[in-house]
């Protein structure tokens, strides 16, 4: 099995989806029968990735879940929710500058008054985020991945 990132074009909606291999993707989108949970759109192709390792099979997390409690009843509410969720950051990308991996050092300046104060969106580590917070600058994750400008595929 194989998991992709995928982006629908038309809303810019950001998922995950399993196929048994690249062929299987390729075969799939061929036939018309990938689209986007959130939209339906088929015009959907596969996003930029980070590489995904995980934990041994037989070892959990500190603090993770068990998989039987992370199912939902009501998955149209779900659907609702993650494209309420996705439109909420699409909005908020629109009306913001992305600066990459300047991020933590732009928002330490907008703080000190050294830059405009502006939205910006970026990338940080985890060491950078907990820096920016222990000095009291506001930030928060985004909720999906977020594609750079000018790295569609």
């Amino acid at each position: 099995m194989i998991v992709f990132d995928l982006i629908c074009r038309p809303e810019g909606h950001v998922f995950e989806a399993w196929f048994g291999s690249s062929e299987d993707y390729d075969s799939q989108v061929e036939r018309g029968l990938v689209q986007c949970p959130l939209c339906g759109a088929e015009h959907v192709e596969k996003a930029v990735m980070a590489p995904r390792v995980g934990a041994k099979g037989n070892q959990r997390l500190p603090g993770a879940r068990a998989s039987s409690e992370m199912v939902s009843s009501d998955p149209d509410g779900v659907k609702r929710m993650l494209a309420a969720m996705a439109a909420a950051q699409k909005q908020i990308l629109e009306q913001s500058e992305y600066v990459g991996d300047r991020f933590a050092d732009e928002a330490r300046a907008i703080h000190l008054g050294d830059a405009d104060v502006r939205p910006i969106h970026g990338r940080a580590t985890p060491e950078q985020s907990e820096s920016l917070i222990d000095e009291g600058i506001a930030v928060v994750p985004l909720p999906f991945p977020v594609i750079e400008p000018g790295q569609e595929n």
